[in-house]
C-alpha cells in the first residue's frame, strides 16, 4: 500500500502547538504558585512597626600575637567635650574645630575609648590598667566597665595574675578597689618607681591635683604590699618590657609585647585624640605635667611605630583602641584604625 506522508509543515505545526502548550502550562503553574505570598504581600501592612533596639558596641575584642592572646576591653562609651582644649591647650580652638571639620568629625565632642587589656601569655594573665572604677574621671553608670565586663570578655577577677599600671591617673588605677576590697584578690601590681613616689605622698599636693593624688591613695594603699617598681627596660614577664614614655606624667611608661617575633605596643596615653594627637603632637594635651617633654615623648614613639609598621594599642584611641601610625606630612601623623591584619 502507497503510504501518504503528511505535509513538512503540519508536523511543525503540532510541534509547535505542543511546544507552546508546554510554556503556557508552566507559566500557569508559576502564577498559581506565587499567588498566595503575592495576595500575603499586598494583604501584609505596608509599614510594619518593630521596637527599636537602641545603639550598641562591641565591649570587648581579642586577637592572637605569636602564641599570646590579647584581649581589650571597654570601660566606658562616653562623649565628652572637646578635643579643644583637651587636646590643643596651646593652639587656636578655631584650629583645633577645623581640623575636626576637614576630618568629618564633630567639632565639639568626642568619643575617647577607655580600653583595659589583658595578655594571656600562656603562663600568667597581664592586665594593663584598671578603667575608671567607682571614682575615675568618668563616673558609672557611663564608666567603670571593667569589673561587669571581665565576665562577658571570658575572665574572673581571681584569674589576673599581674596588675600593669601605666601611670596614676584615675582612669588607670581606679578600678584596682571594688567595693571596698582590692577587685583582683590574686594580682601582684607594677608601676613605676618614679610615678608612684610623685602620686603617693600625703600632703604634697592642693587643688585638682591633689584630687588626682587622693584617687591614686586610696586605690593602692590597700595593695601596696604587692606592688613591684619597675623603670624603662625591666620585663614584667617574659615578652613584656617597659619603655619610657615620661611626660603625660613623671613615670608615664609604654610597653612592648612580643611573642614569636611578633609585636604590639601598649603606649598608654601618648595619644588621646584619633586625629588631634597624632596629626599634631606639637599641641600640648591638658592632662600632661611635663607639656614639653609630651611633645617630644609623642614625636618619638610615632616615629617609632611608623617607621616599624607596629601596631598599637592606644588606651584612648576609639574601641577596640588598635591600629597603626603612618607619616603624614613633616611632623604629623595619622591613626590607621585595625581592620583585619592581626586576625590572621
Amino acid at each position: 500500500m502507497l503510504k501518504i506522508a503528511k505535509p513538512e509543515f503540519e508536523s511543525r505545526g503540532q510541534i509547535s502547538a505542543v511546544s507552546i502548550d508546554r510554556r503556557n502550562l508552566l507559566a500557569t503553574s508559576l502564577a498559581l504558585t506565587l499567588l498566595p505570598a503575592m495576595t500575603l504581600t499586598a494583604a501584609s501592612p505596608v509599614n510594619a512597626s518593630a521596637p527599636q533596639l537602641g545603639g550598641w558596641q562591641p565591649k570587648f575584642y581579642r586577637f592572637k600575637l605569636g602564641g599570646f592572646e590579647i584581649t581589650t576591653i571597654s570601660d566606658s562609651e562616653a562623649f565628652i567635650d572637646g578635643p579643644f582644649p583637651i587636646i590643643g591647650q596651646n593652639a587656636s580652638e578655631s584650629d583645633v574645630r577645623g581640623l575636626m571639620r576637614d576630618n568629618l568629625l564633630p567639632e565639639t565632642r568626642y568619643q575617647p575609648g577607655f580600653s583595659p587589656t589583658l595578655v594571656n601569655t600562656g603562663k600568667e594573665i597581664v592586665l594593663f590598667d584598671t578603667g575608671n572604677g567607682e571614682s575615675g574621671f568618668i563616673p558609672r553608670p557611663n564608666g567603670g566597665w571593667l569589673a561587669a565586663q571581665l565576665g562577658p570578655a571570658g575572665f574572673k577577677p581571681e584569674d589576673i595574675d599581674i596588675v600593669v599600671l601605666s601611670h596614676g591617673h584615675p582612669d588607670h588605677v581606679a578600678g584596682i578597689i571594688e567595693r571596698g576590697k582590692p577587685l583582683f584578690p590574686n594580682a601582684r601590681y607594677v608601676i613605676s618607681g618614679i610615678e608612684h613616689d610623685y602620686w603617693s605622698p600625703e600632703g604634697k599636693f592642693t587643688g585638682d591635683v591633689e584630687k588626682l593624688a587622693s584617687v591614686y591613695r586610696a586605690n593602692t594603699k590597700p595593695v601596696i604590699a604587692k606592688f613591684s617598681f619597675i623603670k624603662p627596660g625591666d620585663d614584667v614577664v617574659t615578652g613584656i618590657r617597659a619603655i619610657e614614655a615620661y611626660g603625660h606624667t613623671p613615670g608615664h611608661l609604654a610597653f612592648n609585647i612580643e611573642s614569636q617575633g611578633k609585636s604590639i605596643l601598649f603606649w598608654g596615653d601618648c595619644a588621646h585624640h584619633q586625629v588631634a594627637s597624632l596629626a599634631h603632637p606639637e599641641w600640648h594635651c591638658i592632662f600632661d605635667i611635663d607639656k614639653p617633654k609630651g611633645v617630644e615623648t609623642r614625636r618619638r614613639v610615632y616615629d617609632m611605630t611608623a617607621t616599624d609598621r607596629m601596631p598599637v594599642i592606644g588606651y584612648h584611641m576609639p574601641f577596640p583602641s588598635i591600629g597603626y601610625v603612618e607619616r603624614n606630612g613633616p611632623g604629623s601623623y595619622r591613626w590607621l584604625p585595625h581592620s583585619y591584619q592581626l586576625n590572621l
